[in-house]
């Protein structure tokens, strides 16, 4: 097994994409460890290799231990990797971008930083929650306010469809069990979404923190994301294992959930729909390798890897054709 200072830097294309990867696996009670580019879970029953290329989200449940080695390849491969508890998915830590490029994090700051321009990827996301109806007129009070109604509504169709009874969302945060069958479910399906929501912001290099209907959280663009498959996905599978029977509501959820998302290809749909609300245009995305430039005046931008220093005496290197000096900035 080589070191990590010995193993080349890998590039983009040597990466699985986002899209194609499992949505996550969820490993309890075993040793994680690393052989060659591969993890190991390793418990009572034997070792298991499972290529870490492969993996969106890595849950790591009671009774696990990693190894430096396991979360440097993970990391290197672009996994998240998330410590949960019996009864939910919480993200504590992620891997390294799988995009090498800053052009969509640029784009998000672009939108995120004009209210008008904040206000339209908000209705955007609205728009592909709600494709019956047009937000182009609302303000941000309706946005929130129709939201609420078309999840009521959800929540009440999907008791209807299943035959399960639901009394209203009631969740008191670090009891998972003061709620009844269906909450619970709620509750673990939604949570699991924002762990997958997570792994592909990371992967693609976005900020988490920069939302565009959530606000003042470290994850408020994660919930933005997680929020856009509520009602098709996490709301009615939810349902459909609370009908099931009460018993490891956390534990079936997770699974059904994991199911559900590799069958529908949410990841690829995730990846597709955050480059189409931050860049519809899909101008200036491509990730063809490593590429450092230096930002100059007026918008211009100079290559890197080079001394731009000069002599004050004569022309500007920046605007003009005369020599620099070759070699690095320092």
């Amino acid at each position: 097994m080589s070191t990590v200072g010995r193993r080349p830097a890998t590039s983009p294309r040597q990466l699985t994409r986002v899209g194609d990867r499992l949505s996550y696996l969820y490993l309890e009670r075993c040793l994680v460890h690393r052989d060659a580019n591969a993890i190991t879970a390793e418990d009572a029953d034997g070792v298991r290799h499972i290529p870490s290329a492969t993996i969106g989200t890595l849950l790591l449940g009671p009774g696990t231990r990693i190894t430096h080695q396991a979360v440097a390849v993970l990391g290197e491969s672009g996994a998240a990797v998330v410590w949960v508890g019996e009864h939910g998915v919480r993200f504590y830590a992620g891997g390294r971008a799988l995009s090498r490029s800053s052009a969509l994090v640029e784009a998000q700051a672009v939108a995120w930083a004009n209210q008008r321009t904040r206000l339209g990827v908000a209705r955007a996301m609205y728009r592909l929650r709600f494709p019956d109806e047009d937000p182009a007129e609302c303000t941000r009070r309706q946005l929130l306010g129709r939201e609420g109604d078309r999840v009521k509504r959800c929540y009440a169709q999907e008791a209807a469809r299943t035959g399960v009874p639901w009394r209203g969302r009631r969740f008191t945060p670090g009891d998972f069990g003061s709620g009844d069958a269906p909450n619970q479910a709620v509750t673990a399906a939604a949570q699991c979404m924002y762990g997958i929501a997570h792994t592909v912001v990371a992967a693609l290099g976005c900020s988490p923190g920069l939302g565009f209907v959530h606000s003042g959280h470290e994850l408020s663009f994660v919930l933005d994301v997680a929020d856009l498959y509520k009602t098709d996905i996490g709301i009615p599978l939810a349902f459909d294992v609370a009908a099931e029977g009460p018993e490891d509501i956390g534990p079936r959820t997770r699974r059904a959930l994991r199911d559900r998302i590799n069958t529908t290809n949410l990841l690829d749909r995730c990846v597709h729909d955050i480059q189409a609300l931050l860049a519809p245009d899909g101008l200036g995305l491509s990730d063809d390798g490593d590429r450092v430039s230096l930002q100059s005046d007026r918008g211009a931008e100079v290559a890197a890897g080079r001394n731009h220093g000069h002599d004050t005496a004569g022309p500007d290197p920046l605007t003009q054709d005369a020599p620099v000096h070759e070699g690095v900035i320092w």
